[in-house]
């Protein structure tokens, strides 16, 4: 899922403000600059890594298992397909985030090596405490958003990413792509098929397994239910439509939503932002 497809599923409020842009030089990164008092992400993944800053306030996320509570001066990643969540904790946070694609970070990782990798970077702390690091990353983000100067947005950036993975990451094989077959079979299944409208018997029949053990199973390998990652494949698919300039409309249809207002609540619960805002952004 995109984040504007995770903003989408759960409107902001009039007290909350988001903004939403590509930076196309570096891979199609996506950038994010928001304020939340009461918005709450449903639990959600993403194809690229996460990486940012809190600047005011109190957020709180579960991902891995565990409960972080990222405050002002901390910096946050997410590993790609990495379950989790998101909501403020007390009056609200400000933060800037960045999504930068799994190539993007390989090839920052084989220029401080000198050498090709193997594997994928992950980071291995979620959030950690790092006042210079965040310090130059909100530098860099506004940049992104507003500077002329592609050397000065080159060196900022790249250098805030090579630094982090130095510090933070390690090379490891990716976890996804790697479960048993017969939730690997049901994965397949439902990223082929995600503009169908899909019973849970097919895939029990496709899987091997009993209903209930389908969903278990899927569950502990996954961090989601079948159909929670169904609806995470919808809206990366209705993020690709949108971003090529679709009516949202037309995009519900296509990406096995019942409705444009079903296409809205998940868009926006997982991205932050309306599937016309996005479009328009």
């Amino acid at each position: 899922m995109t984040q504007p497809q995770a903003l989408a599923a759960t409107p902001p409020s009039a007290r909350e403000r988001v903004e939403f842009w590509r930076a196309p030089r570096f891979d199609a990164l996506e950038c994010l600059s928001a304020t939340f008092r009461t918005h709450a992400y449903a639990p959600h993944s993403h194809e690229t890594f996460v990486i940012g800053i809190i600047e005011t306030g109190c957020e709180t996320f579960r991902v891995r298992g565990v409960r972080h509570y990222a405050v002002a001066g901390d910096i946050c990643f997410v590993n790609p397909d990495e379950v989790h969540d998101g909501e403020p904790e007390g009056d609200g946070y400000s933060y800037r985030m960045t999504y930068p694609s799994i190539g993007l970070i390989r090839e920052i990782a084989e220029d401080l090596g000198g050498a090709p990798l193997s594997g994928t970077p992950g980071f291995t702390e979620t959030c950690v405490r790092d006042r210079d690091l965040a310090r130059r990353f909100a530098i860099a983000h506004r940049r992104l958003g507003n500077h002329p100067d592609s050397l000065a947005q080159d060196e900022g950036l790249v250098s805030v990413y090579a630094d982090a993975v130095a510090r933070y990451a390690r090379v490891a094989p990716r976890r996804v792509g790697r479960e048993p077959p017969a939730i690997r079979r049901t994965i397949d299944y439902l990223d082929a098929h995600y503009g169908d409208d899909i019973g849970l018997d097919e895939l029990t029949r496709l899987a091997g397994l009993s209903r209930t053990a389908l969903i278990r199973a899927f569950r502990r390998e996954t961090g989601l239910t079948p159909h929670a990652w169904l609806t995470d494949r919808r809206v990366r698919a209705a993020r690709a439509r949108l971003a090529g300039g679709a009516a949202p409309s037309d995009v519900a249809m296509a990406c096995g939503f019942y409705d444009q207002s079903h296409l809205n609540r998940a868009f926006k619960a997982r991205i932050g932002v309306t599937p016309g805002a996005f479009r328009r952004q």
